[in-house]
């Protein structure tokens, strides 16, 4: 019997080097690596890593193609579903999707699947072989759609149906694609040039993108209609942030996550002075949050000459949201948490500039609606935390811009655009949602997921359309 192997790590970079640099962190596999790691997997008879894939991508067989040394006929097998694996192999939570059922998992650590589909989809693209998924007729004649957002849900929507034959548009508010991937995601998690590379994928595909073109005030989605498009699925996102309610919010030296992380990532902030649109940054700076945001502006925050960062947390370790490998990477680059604290008020000086955070201790009680213990304040407990910036990461809701000038689309009270959850569809015919817009802050794979569904959805609402036309 042949001895048991470790799951391979993946190479970084030095935390002391990345944190004066916004190169990628995590390095990528070498191809030898990359072969014994999928040589680890045992190919169980009923497969249960595929059930835990949002996208259905077929594990087992890329895997397979992998530890044969058949790298880019991987990535094409990646491809059949998924039309952005180098994106996923960086930003999906693995660990709680199709590693986690992985069969390795139970006794040791699981096949490294997301490790290794970054891998076939970075070789695929340095060996200069990407090609296009050839467009099958679709069902019952090919049809025009207008996608909304070019986020990973409006980009995955519009490629499959493209791969079923129809005409897409794809519409972005933007002057650049990607929504969440590009401007919600630092540079050192996951490339610009990677998500350019995923985009042009997808145009290969033969969908349309119009940049610069909000849907809602540049063009209603009746006009959308008008102007001959069978189907409309809208995947814009939430990119309306929340923030705590507490006094000091409008001083000078606060930010959203989501205002912090579009004016470097978007706007290159990061990379001043090539790009002239510096973002100010403090020397103590506390993010409040401790999901993926929190850590990816934390760790921004360090790279643009913080010198202490903080993330502040009401909770405890064990119920931070955030993926353990952001949470570790933050540790490692100096990013230390105070946890079990709630921020109570902003302290700012006489310049109206924050000087300071009072905050007060929790103690964890009973579970609420989220299954996460409840956290109650301490009497008696306040504290003062000396900062110069507060980032709040405490979540995003859709913006209401489109979905308020579309006349009968049901809505959740959070502003959030109701769907049928098996075809997308909304309560207005022909239009369909999908991702943040529809549940909230997410993952880049659910929403992902949901732009699949919808295409499926799309799919058989113009099949259907049509067969009452003959």
């Amino acid at each position: 019997m042949p001895a048991k192997v470790d799951r391979h790590p993946m190479p970084k970079q030095n935390p002391r080097e990345r944190i004066r640099n916004f190169n990628e962190v995590a390095l990528g596999y070498p191809a030898d690596v990359a072969v014994e790691e999928a040589k680890r997997c045992i190919g169980c008879p009923k497969r249960p890593c595929v059930a835990g894939c949002p996208v259905e991508v077929d594990i087992p067989s890329f895997v397979k193609l992998i530890a044969e040394g058949k790298f880019v006929e991987a990535a094409r097998k990646i491809k059949e579903k998924n039309s952005l694996p180098a994106i996923c192999g960086r930003v999906c939570p693995q660990e709680t999707q199709c590693e986690e059922r992985c069969t390795l998992g139970k006794k040791g650590k699981p096949v490294a699947i997301g490790a290794l589909e970054r891998f076939a989809a970075d070789y695929e693209r340095a060996s200069g072989t990407q090609a296009a998924s050839e467009p099958a007729p679709a069902s019952g004649g090919a049809g025009r759609v207008a996608v909304v957002g070019s986020g990973p849900a409006g980009l995955t929507c519009a490629a499959d149906l493209a791969k079923m034959g129809y005409s897409v548009v794809l519409f972005e508010s933007l002057h650049s694609t990607g929504g969440v991937l590009r401007y919600g995601i630092p540079e050192f998690r996951l490339p610009k040039a990677i998500v350019d590379e995923e985009v042009e994928y997808v145009k290969s595909l033969g969908v349309e993108i119009r940049v610069n073109t909000l849907v809602g005030k540049t063009v209603s989605v009746d006009e959308l209609f008008r102007n001959g498009f069978d189907a409309i699925f809208l995947g814009t996102g939430a990119g309306l942030p929340h923030f705590l309610g507490i006094p000091g919010e409008n001083l000078n030296g606060v930010y959203s996550a989501n205002e912090f992380l579009t004016r470097s990532n978007l706007m290159k902030a990061y990379l001043f002075p090539e790009y002239d649109t510096p973002i100010w940054v403090g020397k103590r700076v506390a993010v409040v949050g401790a999901g993926n945001v929190a850590m990816d502006a934390a760790r921004t925050a360090l790279r643009l000459g913080a010198e202490k960062v903080t993330i502040v947390y009401r909770r405890s370790r064990a119920e931070m949201p955030a993926r353990l490998e952001e949470i570790e990477n933050a540790e490692e680059e100096g990013v230390e948490f105070v946890l079990l604290t709630n921020p109570i008020r902003v302290l700012g000086d006489e310049r109206g500039w924050v000087r300071g955070m009072e905050c007060i201790r929790m103690e964890l009680g009973e579970p609420d609606e989220s299954g996460r213990r409840r956290p109650v304040p301490v009497p008696g407990s306040e504290f003062v935390i000396d900062i110069d910036t507060m980032i709040s990461a405490v979540g995003t809701d859709p913006n209401p811009l489109l979905v308020r000038s579309v006349p009968g689309l049901k809505l959740g009270r959070h502003g959030n655009v109701i769907v049928n959850e098996e075809t997308g569809e909304t309560s207005v015919p022909g239009v369909f949602a999908g991702g943040d817009i529809v549940t909230g802050s997410a993952t880049v794979i659910a929403a992902m997921g949901a732009g699949k569904i919808a295409a499926r959805g799309i799919d058989k609402f113009i099949r259907a359309k049509r067969e009452r036309s003959e």
